[in-house]
């Protein structure tokens, strides 16, 4: 417990989204509040080349999406937060998986226009995996969307959660006026093309009083006072530890790109978010307040920084103190690291630190000794569980362009795949490297990469498969017997466990039938 103040000053959550809900400019608004930054990045102007904070590589930043989990470190009245921003381009969705289990707690983005979107539902599935608490933040309100009622009962009967209204929008689009605070029963009015400053808050502790008619206009002002007396009845105060379960989520309405409606949000996070929490291990559950430290890594990052060859691994800190320079055993190694450069982050900023307590995520220059999923401790041999690894959905094999350039190639196809972009398999019988992914624009991103990082060039060629399934079986001669007669179908993934590669549906339901003594996996936890 003597760590407990650290631990009690810290918070740590994800913004997640479908792609163009607006997450990222939400996460350069936070980062304003924190003094993190002085002046937003555009991410969509070219007239502006000051581009989003949180997108780090060349390829983001000329498509104008995220690829890669960004961390970033602030601090808002006295708490200290850790935000990870995520991609929210389906095609990179397994590293927002991965994030998701770093993390204490989501913030949601939903587009006031389209409401709930395909990837909302499949990352709203994973925060229910988890019961991670989730806080809504419907976004746009400055544009004509959807009727509010109806968006919040679309956003509950869509993502199976209870929603409970924070804030309350008065009218959207043109005609968008501001919010009222149901918590501060306090008016926040709307300028377009302004911030919202505390000269636009009005304390209006009864909306009967007649400076809310003053305000907003006769006919604003009664509808206000019928949407909120409807919306008490319903929901009255918000139950927090309701919250924490991930039972009901507190929605709050905004414009991210007008900094409106944002900072009732971050007051709120920090005081009802939950504190970094305890976490199951494959031994047993590991108590937040141990004095012993210890951390995983959740997401592999190379060459941070183009002109050194750099890999930056992600720690997330479970318990304890970790310490610069300190020496801590790699489990799955079964060998003592230190780190004489453990980093905070500020986007592509890079701060080196001395310590880093629960809840926080650490940089950690690695030579190629991590892999997804390892466990740093001090001594106790354990690994966290529920660090998922996907079947992919689409097979490439690779084409070296140019064979002068094999090692690179090599060299370049295992650090990415360790990143966990994609899943590297090697065919049995032979040397046909297969990367599978779950969708198209990784084999772009990988093909870019490995020619302007590694100097390696290489084309991919579509595989008829549908999936990869990871088999396992009780009886070592079943398996022996059916990885012989199928070796097309064969192949090993980067750690030597052996995938079934699937043509289609049919094909891989007739060898479930067939072979009862096997079993077929689709999601392969990174430590079995």
């Amino acid at each position: 417990m003597k760590y407990a103040n650290e631990i009690k000053r810290r918070r740590s959550f994800a913004i997640i989204s479908h792609p163009d809900a607006g997450k990222t400019t939400l996460t350069e608004k936070l980062l304003l509040f924190g003094g993190a930054i002085q002046i937003a990045g555009a991410v969509k102007s070219n007239k502006i080349k000051k581009h989003a904070t949180s997108d780090f590589m060349e390829i983001e930043r000329q498509r104008g999406i995220s690829v890669a989990t960004s961390v970033m470190t602030f601090e808002y009245n006295g708490i200290l937060i850790n935000l990870l921003d995520t991609p929210g381009h389906k095609d990179f969705a397994e590293d927002t998986y991965r994030t998701l289990t770093a993390v204490d707690s989501v913030i949601l983005v939903i587009d006031s226009v389209n409401g709930v979107e395909e990837q909302t539902r499949r990352l709203m599935e994973v925060c229910r995996m988890r019961d991670t608490p989730v806080i809504v933040f419907i976004n746009k309100m400055d544009r004509d969307g959807k009727n509010r009622f109806e968006l919040l009962e679309e956003v509950e009967k869509e993502l199976n959660i209870h929603l409970h209204p924070m804030t309350w929008p008065i009218n959207s689009g043109k005609d968008f006026k501001g919010v009222y605070d149901l918590h501060n029963k306090s008016l926040v009015l709307f300028t377009p093309n302004t911030k919202a400053s505390d000269e636009d808050v009005v304390q209006i502790k009864d909306l009967n009083e007649p400076l809310l008619d003053t305000k907003i206009g006769e006919s604003d002002a009664a509808m206000l006072r019928e949407d909120v007396e409807l919306v008490d009845g319903v929901h009255g105060e918000l139950n927090v530890d309701d919250y924490l379960r991930g039972k009901v989520a507190p929605v709050f309405f905004g414009s991210a790109v007008n900094n409106f409606g944002v900072k009732e949000m971050l007051d709120t996070f920090i005081r009802i978010a939950p504190l970094p929490q305890s976490r199951e291990t494959s031994v047993r559950e590991l108590d937040v307040n141990e004095d012993r430290f210890s951390g995983f890594i959740f997401k592999i990052h190379a060459n941070l920084d183009p002109k050194h060859r750099d890999r930056i691994a992600f720690l997330r800190v479970c318990s304890g103190k970790f310490e610069r320079n300190k020496y801590y055993h790699h489990v799955r190694l079964d060998k003592d690291v230190r780190f004489s450069n453990p980093y905070s982050f500020m986007a592509r900023q890079k701060d080196v630190i001395e310590e880093a307590y629960p809840g926080d995520v650490v940089g950690l220059f690695d030579t190629g000794n991590f892999k997804i999923g390892d466990t740093l401790t001090e001594g106790e041999n354990l690994f966290f569980t529920g660090i998922p690894v996907f079947s992919p959905e689409l097979f490439k094999e690779v084409v070296n362009k140019d064979p002068m350039k094999t090692k690179q190639l090599e060299k370049g196809l295992m650090q990415l795949t360790d990143e966990g972009v994609a899943q590297l398999f090697t065919q049995f019988g032979g040397n046909k490297k297969i990367i599978g992914c779950v969708g198209e624009l990784q084999f772009e991103v990988i093909q870019y990469r490995l020619l302007q990082e590694y100097g390696a060039s290489a084309e991919f060629k579509a595989l008829p498969y549908f999936k990869a399934c990871w088999i396992t079986s009780n009886d070592a001669k079943k398996l022996e017997d059916f990885t012989r007669f199928k070796t097309n179908n064969i192949a090993a993934d980067k750690d030597g466990h052996v995938v079934y590669l699937a043509q289609s549906e049919w094909f891989l339901n007739t060898e479930r039938q067939n072979n009862p003594d096997i079993e077929f996996h689709f999601t392969s936890e990174v430590h079995k």
